[in-house]
């Protein structure tokens, strides 16, 4: 791809991801109750970051290495900031989990599911990129050793989230 055409996929993917971030912010300002709670701001926060790096994964210079990225495979030597090893399935997967967090965050509940259960998903995959070598061809996602304490701090930072923001305060009673 020339880089004309980079950026004019740039330019569209960028355009996409506004697009979506309008969608949802319609969705959720005719509900019912226009007033988010702490733990749905943070899951839509979640979410948002989550879409935008499925984004800057697919943006040559920000991603480094770009015309190497593969689909799913430890070969992709594309790296997001030049830190973070990608391939298109791992942006993509980014995508989804941000789109889910923007969608599961017009509820308490599903806000809340989206953190806890996002969070453990993230510790999963920080033990997956333990075991599993860098160098395998179980590393199909991929993962580097940035991306694995990266999924650590992420998972404790979701599921401490949930925690810390979902806990039901009943109202006081008597004096």
């Amino acid at each position: 791809m020339s880089i004309s055409g980079d950026r004019v996929c740039t330019a569209r993917l960028l355009r996409m991801a506004a697009a979506i971030m309008r969608g949802f912010a319609v969705m959720t300002t005719h509900s019912r109750s226009t007033a988010r709670t702490s733990i749905q701001q943070a899951a839509m926060l979640v979410g948002a970051v989550f879409l935008l790096v499925g984004i800057l994964g697919f943006i040559p210079g920000i991603t480094t290495d770009y015309s190497t990225m593969e689909f799913a495979s430890h070969e992709s030597n594309a790296k997001l900031l030049g830190i973070f090893q990608v391939s298109v399935l791992h942006n993509l997967v980014h995508l989804a989990f941000g789109i889910a967090g923007l969608a599961m965050a017009r509820t308490v509940s599903g806000a809340y599911a989206f953190l806890l259960g996002g969070g453990a998903i993230y510790l999963v995959l920080w033990i997956y990129g333990l075991i599993v070598g860098h160098d395998s061809d179980a590393n199909f996602v991929p993962v580097n050793t940035a991306d694995d304490w990266l999924h650590f701090f992420l998972g404790l930072g979701m599921i401490a989230l949930a925690l810390a923001l979902g806990r039901r305060r009943t109202p006081r009673t008597g004096p």
